[in-house]
């Protein structure tokens, strides 16, 4: 019996996973720590906005519009985090609409350049696991000939929509981790 009972002891400590929220979303978030960007930034006309929903989560809803060579809504949150070197995944617990959407990185607010990685999202709660090393270079919608992501902090986390389409979106976004 005792054999037994180690043996699930050390099933479930090899499984546990190191998962660390960086960010959740909560009835008490400071909704004022993120920026709305979207593309009237550079004459587009493009609206979003992020509310608080009843269940506390982050509630990233709007409309893309390409008039005026628009296409993009962002949300954005400056943030220090100090990347462990062990931590390889940004982890996301969300609920999509369907649609296509990235998580942004920049190891620097001074930087030009983001790092992407796009996700689906399936219209159910979903928990997604994007390799850091896997978030390339971009600046206005160009990939950079630099590495991809490669720093020891994260100074900046974004969700942004840009499929090259009019469209309505929802994103609901529980919370942000790192595995």
């Amino acid at each position: 019996m005792m054999k037994y009972v180690l043996l699930l002891l050390s099933l479930s400590l090899f499984t546990r996973s190191n998962m660390e929220k960086i960010y959740t979303f909560s009835t008490q978030t400071n909704i004022k720590e993120w920026r709305i960007v979207n593309d009237d930034v550079m004459g587009g006309r493009s609206n979003s906005s992020l509310k608080i929903s009843d269940a506390g989560h982050g509630h990233f809803i709007g409309h893309v519009s390409l008039a005026n060579n628009g296409g993009f809504a962002s949300i954005q949150l400056n943030t220090n985090i100090k990347l462990a070197e062990e931590k390889k995944f940004v982890v996301l617990r969300v609920k999509g609409d369907g649609k296509r959407y990235e998580l942004r990185l920049k190891g620097n607010t001074s930087q030009s350049e983001s790092y992407v990685h796009s996700f689906s999202t399936s219209g159910e709660w979903q928990i997604l696991k994007l390799a850091i090393r896997e978030f390339y270079p971009q600046f206005r919608g160009r990939k950079m000939n630099i590495p991809n992501f490669n720093f020891e902090n994260i100074e900046q986390l974004s969700f942004l929509i840009a499929n090259s389409q009019e469209e309505d979106f929802e994103l609901l976004i529980d919370w942000i981790g790192l595995e």
